[in-house]
């Protein structure tokens, strides 16, 4: 059963150019944490109980409908502003006339649910609008919320047209907002665009509602958390303050990083307790990472589970698919890619797992590799537990090999290798006593036979 007294619905604003990212890519779809910017800002809506939710793209940008999938888009044709935007998402919205929708911006990649909640709460306490603001620490170029003595906005003026007096006012404009479904588009259909640029500013809501007798309210949060990102240099600030409050979150949870900052998460990334995580460690998508695992020095691992009291790396690749067991180890210049390590098994260093199942207690050694593609398809390599593989060996996949068998260093293996039978697949040696002093002698004498013949040349 939900909290909120009705129902909520949330349009994303996302078909934003982008221009000064200077990128073939929609501005919402650049990255932090490896995870879109309106990645984001859908899993902070994520915790509240949508009855619908839209997605207002441009005309190109089927990149942006793919990454949201199964939510709804809109298409905002002429991007003629804000209130444009939202018109946009007029027929996936239709019915909805009772209840509260949210209005957030795809490249606020730092908005909290908390925040979100505070201004549903206040919408349902009575408010025709609210609007989110912040106090910044320098309001140049921000729409100012001005507020009545008793808190509620009057009016939002946009920094070109302000007074001295309201000017000196911190308190601007996020853009962010939650309204009424009831008055939504009544009013913003009557919203113009008289204005220098010709656009519809979504903005003009409040001095709409405002005439109406509508109370209009502000909810306030951080200017950090409300960061919008338009350039390149904004993303790189953006993804290290995503990073650094990260770090905090997962030492605060239990975890020990050695160099804090020299650690990478992806946004989905789970840390449990008592974890060590050494320095330059980089976490792509998908990694959980259990109780008391190590991490050392100088890995990458996308895609993975490492299980409680295992250890990685150092110098370790673990990539998607990579299941490493409980007390499992995976050592330096080690790749693991779709192949699980049962408790216990060891790959020290030096080798290449891949599509393969490695039993418990198995021991691979250094050189190892499953040759898991021909070229045009993969096959998997079956390891048995208990099973030891000799130093330098080739498992050409298909290929099984048994619980406790071992198989002998520096073979190529192409045939199963039953339970606990040895297999040597490799050149026979063969030693000649002394030949090799006689090989040196040979070559000496040769040698300077041609330095000889050299000298006479030279007469």
């Amino acid at each position: 059963m939900s909290d909120y007294s009705a129902e909520i619905a949330a349009v994303v604003l996302a078909a934003g150019l982008g221009t000064r990212m200077k990128s073939d890519r929609p501005k919402v779809m650049h990255e932090i944490a490896n995870r879109p910017l309106v990645g984001h800002v859908r899993a902070a809506l994520s915790a509240i109980p949508l009855a619908r939710e839209v997605v207002v793209i441009g005309p190109d940008q089927q990149a942006i409908a793919d990454a949201v999938t199964p939510v709804q888009t809109a298409v905002q044709h002429d991007r003629l502003g804000t209130a444009d935007a939202v018109k946009a998402a007029r027929e996936r919205l239709a019915g909805f006339d009772a209840g509260t929708i949210l209005v957030l911006f795809g490249d606020t990649p730092f908005i909290r649910t908390e925040t979100l909640t505070s201004m549903i709460r206040a919408r349902e306490a009575g408010a025709g609008v609210v609007v989110l603001g912040f106090r910044a620490d320098d309001p140049t170029g921000y729409g100012r919320l001005v507020t009545d003595g008793a808190g509620a906005l009057s009016a939002i003026v946009e920094h070109k047209d302000a007074s001295e007096a309201e000017r000196a006012i911190n308190l601007c404009n996020s853009g962010v907002m939650a309204i009424d479904a009831s008055i939504l588009f009544p009013l913003v259909d009557r919203i113009g665009n008289d204005n220098a640029k010709g656009e519809y500013y979504l903005t003009d809501i409040v001095a709409l509602a405002r005439g109406e007798g509508l109370d209009v309210q502000v909810i306030e949060a951080s200017e950090e958390e409300l960061l919008g990102i338009n350039s390149r240099v904004e993303l790189a600030d953006a993804e290290k303050l995503w990073q650094q409050t990260r770090r905090r979150t997962v030492m605060e949870d239990g975890a020990t990083l050695l160099d804090p900052e020299t650690v990478w998460f992806s946004a989905d990334t789970v840390v449990g307790r008592d974890v060590t995580i050494a320095q330059n460690v980089v976490f792509g998508p998908g990694v959980t990472v259990e109780d008391g695992a190590e991490i050392r020095s100088f890995c990458h691992l996308e895609g993975c589970r490492v299980a409680s009291g295992a250890q990685v790396g150092p110098y370790a690749r673990l990539r998607p698919g990579a299941d490493i067991g409980a007390k499992a180890r995976v050592g330096n210049f080690v790749e693991v890619k779709n192949a699980t390590l049962e408790g216990g098994a060891k790959a020290n260093h030096l080798a290449y797992i891949g599509d393969a199942h490695v039993g418990a207690d198995a021991n691979i050694g250094a050189g190892t590799i499953t040759c898991n593609y021909d070229g045009f398809l993969k096959s998997r390599t079956i390891i048995g537990a208990g099973a030891f593989i000799g130093s330098n060996s080739a498992l050409v996949a298909p290929v099984e090999v048994g619980e406790g068998a071992i198989v002998g260093a520096g073979s190529t293996v192409t045939k199963n290798v039953e339970p606990d039978a040895i297999a040597v697949a490799r050149g026979r040696q063969t030693t000649l006593p002394g030949a090799a002093r006689k090989f040196r002698d040979k070559r000496r004498r040769e040698k300077e036979a041609a330095v000889k013949g050299d000298e006479f040349k030279d007469k």
